[in-house]
């Protein structure tokens, strides 16, 4: 859409998105300045060793089991080896893919995975010592490592001055002590992209009926998510409320 003009004649001054949040309770909006929403790598690693069969393991070498030990390996980065203080990083391998027979050790493995970061200084050293640790393990086992790191889907940053300049608008919309600071989310959003070239403000909408069991979970993206329908004036009324506030210049 950016690249077909979305952004362009009128250009627009600011802009506004909204998402709905399952953990927060019907008649509450919530949001955060600065970094908010994380960057997003797709992660992809083939590991080659030498096929044998598998009652003579010491005949090849075997990707399976050098595969395992980069998985481990690679949980160490954000267990061991960033500072989390600073902000939340997220490398989760996701699928795994190798060999056809139980008495076949085969000549690769594929992995692939996502990495998650809120910091560009640490998503720059997670990238590096992911590569590090998935080629010097695979090394050591006499095999390779390929690393391909793709996509590039920013952080999603909320204005800091338009957060503050809409504040009121929102808390009009839900009332006091209705409006809530979020906290920073794993999950990704291509609103960024938005946000990259016009000041940007993301909130979140809570859908959560309020009196709904504590220990049920409402999960997006998957086959339990629903929402308390409720909820969804408050949503008309915030994207409303900011877009007239802000054209009338309050």
């Amino acid at each position: 859409m950016i690249r077909e003009g979305a952004l362009e004649n009128p250009e627009p001054e600011v802009i506004f998105g909204l998402h709905v949040n399952g953990d927060g309770k019907t008649g509450t909006i919530s949001y955060r300045p600065g970094g908010t929403m994380a960057s997003v790598n797709t992660l992809s690693i083939t590991v080659r060793g030498k096929q044998t069969h598998a009652a003579y393991p010491w005949k090849g070498i075997d990707p399976i089991v050098t595969a395992a030990q980069i998985i481990l390996g690679l949980q160490t980065i954000t267990s061991r080896q960033i500072d989390l203080t600073i902000a939340p990083a997220v490398v989760t391998v996701a699928t795994i893919q190798g060999g056809v027979r139980s008495n076949i050790i085969p000549d690769e493995v594929k992995m692939t995975g996502t990495i998650r970061t809120l910091d560009p200084a640490m998503k720059k050293e997670i990238h590096n010592q992911i590569r590090r640790i998935a080629v010097d393990i695979a090394e050591s086992a006499g095999a390779t490592a390929e690393v391909s790191i793709t996509g590039n889907l920013p952080i999603t940053y909320n204005n800091p001055d338009l957060a503050e300049r809409m504040r009121p608008s929102l808390e009009r919309v839900v009332g006091p002590g209705n409006l809530e600071t979020s906290t920073v989310h794993t999950g990704g959003e291509d609103f960024a992209y938005y946000a990259e070239q016009v000041p940007g403000l993301f909130i979140f909408l809570g859908v959560r009926p309020p009196d709904l069991d504590p220990s049920i979970r409402i999960v997006g993206h998957s086959p339990q998510f629903f929402v308390d329908e409720n909820a969804l004036i408050y949503g008309v009324r915030a994207l409303a409320s900011m877009t007239v506030d802000y054209l009338a210049g309050k």
